[in-house]
């Protein structure tokens, strides 16, 4: 039996939500991102790719900006008016200074005190592989936090360090010890999902439905929170 999940500090006010792709958050974040932004709490979105490589029909100089479109249209679903792309190349991301450098940037702008990522473990909760491009931007992601509260890491843009970050949450994390409660918000983050109308037709999955897959993945999930519904997530804390 899984064990049962502790509920998710709201006591923050600003937090930025930084994934690989479009589309990621959406797959399960996006409806706990919609409980935060409806009790007046501010997320912003960064995306490290435009996910130009990820509809296999449509050339990466098309998918990109329709991509970004469809981003944009997602967030707005969930209550999030800031998106942003750091135009790193999607598919062949790798951990590294580069990667490390746009993310501390990133966290410095923004100033967070919560960062919201996707899993970055090598398996998903259920055991399957995860994505190269998740797992480079979780890993870099975990030292750039690091890096951005230093004044000698990355000191080019003349940013000021942002060492204010508390907590790191990566959603659908195999090693998830925190949930959300998204029983008031799932069909927020549904919407959200189905504004990749043309990422998910390119899919070519089959019967994929994916209100039911949200609906499934949060209702096993809600249990182990003693709701519903709920997005579970894995903590990595700072300081």
């Amino acid at each position: 039996m899984d064990e049962p999940l502790r509920p998710l500090s709201e006591h923050w006010s600003r937090a930025l939500a930084l994934v690989a792709h479009p589309d990621d958050l959406e797959f399960g974040a996006a409806s706990a991102i919609a409980r935060w932004t409806a009790a007046g709490r501010t997320v912003v979105y960064a995306l490290v790719t435009s996910g130009e490589a990820g509809i296999d029909g449509i050339a990466p100089a098309t998918a990109g900006p329709l991509r970004e479109a469809e981003q944009r249209a997602a967030a707005a679903e969930v209550g999030v008016t800031e998106v942003e792309f750091l135009g790193l190349p999607d598919g062949v991301l790798e951990y590294g200074l580069p990667l490390r450098r746009a993310i501390a940037h990133c966290v410095r702008r923004h100033r967070p005190e919560i960062v919201i990522t996707n899993n970055f473990r090598d398996t998903w909760e259920t055991g399957e592989l995860n994505q190269a491009d998740h797992i480079a931007t979780g890993r870099a992601l975990v030292d750039a936090v690091r890096d951005a509260g230093n004044r000698w890491v990355f000191p080019e843009e003349g940013l000021e360090p942002w060492p204010g970050v508390r907590q790191i949450w990566a959603a659908h994390s195999p090693l998830a010890t925190h949930g959300v409660d998204v029983t008031e918000t799932l069909e927020a983050g549904t919407r959200s999902l189905l504004a990749h109308e043309a990422y998910n037709a390119g899919l070519n999955l089959p019967g994929f439905d994916p209100a039911e897959f949200l609906r499934d993945l949060a209702a096993g999930t809600g249990p182990r929170l003693g709701c519903r519904y709920a997005v579970a997530f894995e903590v990595v804390r700072f300081g």
